[in-house]
């Protein structure tokens, strides 16, 4: 059956984001169509108003300041020379609401189930590299590596171990406290305090 081009654009639209398939897709347009006019309106501006959000220079979190930087990395009461890498923005935002870090962050972006880098994310590692060269005269002072307790995590942070070992008088991992095979973005705050708390 055809459907609408409008309704067809928006579950093409839907079908691309992760997780979700034509069938979800399909049921998440029609649940649209049935909300009031002024719901749909407002969702659709919520929507746009992603459009003005910025990626940090630094840190690649996101923001809406008027210059490059995000709140984090242009607050002066963070310390800059401890900077923790970590794969996603969920995970930033979780290990955040812990209050227990008072470095800065790297977003690395997701780990490929291959555990390599990809050509964008090792430009991201290369803007790390410069900020720690010129900014930190060539070496920060703890380079954490948080990424999940799992096999795939832990051959990432080898190599990047390796990789960074040059810039940092430290390199250290989140502790134990998250349980294998976990992951950070799913942890509570009392956790993943103690994972930051016993990082070794």
């Amino acid at each position: 059956m055809k459907l609408p081009p409008p309704v067809q654009r928006v579950i093409e639209e839907l079908s691309k984001l992760p997780s979700i398939g034509p069938r979800q897709a399909i049921r998440l347009a029609f649940y649209m169509i049935g909300q009031n006019k002024g719901d749909l309106k407002t969702f659709a501006q919520a929507v746009d108003g992603l459009t003005s959000i910025k990626t940090c220079e630094q840190c690649f979190f996101i923001h809406q300041n008027p210059d490059n930087l995000c709140d984090i990395c242009r607050n002066p009461q963070r310390k800059q020379g401890v900077i923790m890498v970590i794969e996603k923005e969920t995970d930033y935002l979780s290990l955040e609401d812990t209050k227990k870090f008072t470095g800065r962050y790297f977003i690395i972006g997701p780990i490929a189930k291959t555990g390599f880098l990809e050509p964008w994310q090792k430009l991201r590692l290369q803007s790390l590299t410069s900020f720690i060269k010129k900014s930190l005269n060539g070496q920060a002072d703890e380079i954490v590596l948080a990424f999940n307790p799992t096999s795939l995590g832990d051959f990432q942070a080898s190599l990047l171990t390796k990789e960074l070992s040059p810039l940092a008088k430290k390199i250290s991992r989140l502790g134990r406290g998250l349980p294998t095979g976990g992951e950070i973005e799913f942890a509570d705050d009392e956790t993943l305090g103690s994972a930051l708390e016993r990082r070794s």
